[in-house]
C-alpha cells in the first residue's frame, strides 16, 4: 500500500509547506495554511470531497429584493435554556457550550435532548467521553426512565456524519467536541487541527441539512474555551456554564448569538433530579436579613433583556501600611478606581483601610451601573449605619465625579418596586417622568450628592 503524509497547502495561493505556520511562506496570508494527506505519488487527497457547502449557488440579490421571515424556534421545554437561546433551539443552528467539569452540561443537554424527543423531534446524543450505558444510567438518576433519545458513542467525524446521514435526526448533541477526529489528519484529537476541522464539517452539515447541532467544548483553567478562537467564530450561539460546585446554582450566559439576546443569562438549581429552571432569580441574589445592617446595598442590574435584584456587600477594616482592595464578582480594578473617586469628590478615605467587596450568590457582574451601589455599600460599612429598609441603587460612576445614567433604567425601576422596594438613589437621567407607586425615587448628579442624601435618609 503506498505510504501517505501529511503537508500544509494554503487556501489562499495553493503554496505548500511540510509542516504548520501561522503566516503562508508563499503569499504571507495569516492562518490560510490547511492540513492535506497525500499519497506517494504526489497527489493530495482533498478532504472536503462529498461535503455539501454551506449553502447552494445563488445569484446576487440587493437586500430589499431578499424575502426575510423569522426564523422558527423549537422549545426545548427547559425554560430558562429557551430564555437564553433566544426562544429556542433553530433549525440549522448550531451552538457551542462550555464550562467547568461537573459543572451540568451533559446534565442540562440530556433533559432539553429528552424535552425535544418527546415533542415529536428525532434526537441523537453522541458521546465521546462516555459510554452509552453511563448515559443511560445518568437517564435514570435524572428520571428519564423511558427516554427514547438515541445515543451513539463514537469518536470518529466520519462515523458520525455516516449515521446522522442515515438517521436524518433534527437535532444532534456533540459531547465533546474535543474527543471527536478525523482519519484525514494525522494529529491527537483535541489539537487545533481536529477541533478547527471537524466543527468545521459538523457546521457545514448542520447548514446543509437544517439539522441543529450542539458542540459540548472543554475551558481551560483560565475559564476559556478550549481550541482555536475560530470555533467561537464558526457557530452561531456560544454559551458558557458559570457557578460553584459547591454551590446549588448554576447560571447560563450567551456570549453570542444570532438569534437572540447577548449576554442573557439563565439561572437554574442543581437538584437529585437534574437541574431545575429558577423562575424568580432575585431572590437567590438577596440575603434574608431580618434587619437592615451597615455594608450592604442593593444593586438592580441588568442581565441580557432581564432585570435582576442582586445585593453587594461590603467590608471595609483597619489595613496595614498596605491595605488589600479585593472584590469577588465585580472587576477589582474599577473598585481601586471608584475608591479613588470617593475620596476625591466625597471626601470618604480609605486609603489606610481593607476594603472586600462581593456579590451574594456567586453571581458576576460587568456592567459600570454598579458603581453607585458599591460605593454607597462601602460608605455604609464604614460608618457603620445600616442603609434603609427596601433601599435600591444603580448608576454609573464617572472619574469627575457624575454620575452617568443606566441603559433602561424604567424597567429596573419597575422590577425593584414590584419585589416591594420603596427607595431608590438613580441618575437624574434615569428619573421616571410618571410617579412609580409605592417607590420614592431620590435623581442625583453627583457622587456626593448620593453620599449626602443618604446620610440624610
Amino acid at each position: 500500500m503506498a505510504k501517505e503524509k501529511t503537508q500544509y497547502i494554503c487556501t489562499e495561493c495553493g503554496g505548500t509547506s511540510p509542516k504548520w505556520l501561522g503566516k503562508c511562506p508563499s503569499c504571507n496570508a495569516w492562518n490560510t495554511l490547511v492540513e492535506s494527506v497525500v499519497d506517494a505519488a504526489g497527489a493530495t487527497k482533498n478532504r472536503y470531497a462529498g461535503m455539501a457547502a454551506l449553502a447552494p449557488s445563488a445569484e446576487v440579490a440587493t437586500l430589499s429584493d431578499i424575502e426575510a421571515a423569522e426564523v422558527p424556534r423549537t422549545p426545548t421545554g427547559q425554560e430558562e435554556l429557551d430564555r437564553v437561546l433566544g426562544g429556542g433551539m433553530v433549525e440549522g443552528g448550531v451552538v457551542l457550550i462550555g464550562g467547568d467539569p461537573g459543572i451540568g452540561k451533559s446534565t442540562l443537554l440530556l433533559q432539553a435532548m429528552d424535552g425535544l424527543q418527546r415533542s415529536g423531534m428525532r434526537t441523537l446524543y453522541v458521546t465521546g467521553e462516555e459510554s452509552a450505558a453511563q448515559v443511560a444510567l445518568r437517564s435514570r438518576r435524572l428520571g428519564l426512565d423511558h427516554s427514547q433519545v438515541q445515543v451513539l458513542a463514537e469518536t470518529l467525524l466520519e462515523k458520525v456524519l455516516a449515521t446522522v446521514d442515515k438517521l436524518q435526526p433534527s437535532i444532534v448533541v456533540m459531547d465533546s467536541i474535543q474527543t471527536v477526529y478525523s482519519d484525514q489528519l494525522t494529529s491527537a484529537p483535541g489539537s487545533v487541527a481536529q477541533v478547527r476541522e471537524c466543527a468545521a464539517h459538523l457546521t457545514r452539515m448542520a447548514k446543509s441539512t437544517g439539522t441543529a447541532v450542539v458542540l459540548v467544548g472543554h475551558v481551560t483553567k483560565e475559564g476559556a474555551l478550549a481550541g482555536p478562537r475560530v470555533l467561537e467564530h464558526m457557530v452561531d450561539t456560544v454559551l458558557y456554564f458559570e457557578g460553584d460546585t459547591h454551590s446549588t446554582y448554576r447560571l447560563v450566559r450567551a456570549i453570542k448569538n444570532r438569534f437572540g439576546a447577548v449576554n442573557e443569562i439563565g439561572v437554574f438549581a442543581m437538584t437529585e433530579k437534574g437541574l431545575k429552571g429558577v423562575s424568580n432569580p432575585s431572590a437567590i441574589f438577596l440575603s434574608q436579613h431580618s434587619e437592615p445592617v451597615p455594608g450592604s446595598c442593593v444593586l438592580v442590574t441588568l442581565e441580557g433583556t432581564r432585570p435582576m435584584l442582586v445585593e453587594i456587600q461590603a467590608l471595609v477594616d483597619s489595613g496595614g501600611p498596605s491595605p488589600r482592595r479585593l472584590s469577588v464578582g465585580l472587576d477589582r480594578d474599577r473598585l481601586a478606581m471608584l475608591l479613588a473617586v470617593l475620596h476625591r469628590h466625597a471626601g470618604v478615605a480609605c486609603m489606610d483601610q481593607d476594603v472586600f467587596v462581593n456579590a451574594v450568590g456567586g453571581v458576576r457582574i460587568s456592567e459600570p451601573a454598579a458603581d453607585l451601589a458599591v460605593l454607597l455599600a462601602i460608605q455604609s460599612s464604614l460608618r457603620g449605619k445600616p442603609l434603609p429598609q427596601g433601599f435600591i441603587a444603580f448608576g454609573e460612576v464617572g472619574l469627575a465625579g457624575e454620575v452617568r445614567p443606566a441603559p433602561r433604567g424604567q424597567e429596573r425601576l419597575k422590577e425593584a418596586a414590584k419585589l416591594g422596594f420603596t427607595v431608590a438613589v438613580i441618575p437624574k437621567a434615569n428619573a421616571p417622568k410618571k410617579a412609580i407607586p409605592g417607590m420614592t425615587v431620590h435623581a442625583v448628579e453627583r457622587v456626593d450628592e448620593a453620599m449626602g442624601l443618604v446620610r440624610g435618609l
